[in-house]
């Protein structure tokens, strides 16, 4: 676990690059999440508009809007002091003009108090990272496979496993980081493909079902924990089964309100003896 309560910088990301230490990152949705993964020492937390799937029940991250991710946000960073914060751009907020997409990433930093916002393509968002960029915006690039393009792209897929998609995603990479952006996510993309990538970049590039080979990794909290996670992709390490821990003490709640064995007597509070007899009348048992 992390000591003290500085609060980490883009400076400090990129350090770990250049020492090679491997950055820590958790995508969390709430206060309590988001505290308990500051708790941990995680350097960065990132709210991602996978939100949509993972709290909100959609079956997609296309249904988010720039209101669930400005509400979510406000929640994550009020519990973290210490861990970097990224929030992500949603469907359609800055794939207009360069302006709307500035106000947008504006928004998470002003009203969500994002550190940083994450917008997911390749070279053609180059002039809005820019303008972020100048606009004294941190921005995190993310490519390969890009869950708001996910009907465009067919389905899930792995992204890069031919020479073609491989050096595409490393012109991208190479376009972003000449635009300003100081790290990148690459999401599943064959290992030998982000280890090049991580070598020919100078910023830190954090993988999710990217292999051990970039700067870096980010999972979900739900998924890491077991937190009623239905679905575990392959790149997914389950650290805790919590969600069993939970539907178990649910259940025994539910069965000891329905044998009425609670609340227990040690869960009531008591009135007076004298209130009791004022409202029972005189000869009531009090206890």
């Amino acid at each position: 676990m992390a000591n003290g309560t500085k609060q980490i910088t883009t400076s400090d990301i990129r350090k770990k690059k250049e020492a090679g230490i491997p950055i820590t990152m958790m995508t969390a949705y709430d206060f309590p999440s988001a505290k308990l993964v500051e708790e941990a020492g995680v350097d960065m937390i990132l709210v991602g508009d996978s939100l949509g799937m993972v709290v909100l029940g959609y079956d997609s991250t296309i249904p988010v809007t720039m209101e669930d991710m400005v509400h979510h946000t406000k929640a994550v960073t009020r519990a973290a002091k210490r861990a970097f914060v990224v929030a992500d751009l949603p469907f359609l907020s800055y794939h207009g003009t360069v302006e709307e997409g500035v106000k947008n990433a504006g928004r998470l930093m002003q009203e969500g108090l994002a550190k940083a916002v994450k917008m997911e393509g390749g070279q053609e968002l180059a002039p809005l990272v820019t303008r972020c960029v100048q606009a004294g915006i941190p921005v995190v690039g993310h490519i390969g496979l890009t869950p708001q393009s996910v009907h465009q792209l067919g389905g899930y897929k792995v992204q890069g496993r031919d020479l073609e998609q491989a050096q595409r995603l490393l012109e991208d990479a190479l376009a972003l980081q000449a635009a300003g952006i100081f790290a990148i996510v690459l999401e599943c993309v064959p290992e030998e493909v982000t280890g090049m990538i991580a070598k020919k970049l100078d910023i830190p590039v954090i993988g999710i079902g990217a292999g051990v080979t970039c700067d870096g990794q980010v999972l979900v909290f739900h998924d890491v924990v077991g937190y009623a996670s239905s679905i575990t992709p392959k790149f997914v390490k389950r650290y805790a089964d919590i969600g069993e821990t939970i539907r178990e003490a649910v259940a025994g709640y539910a069965q000891d309100v329905e044998k009425r064995s609670f609340p227990a007597p040690e869960h009531v509070f008591r009135a007076s003896e004298e209130t009791i007899k004022q409202l029972y009348g005189e000869g009531v048992a009090t206890k």
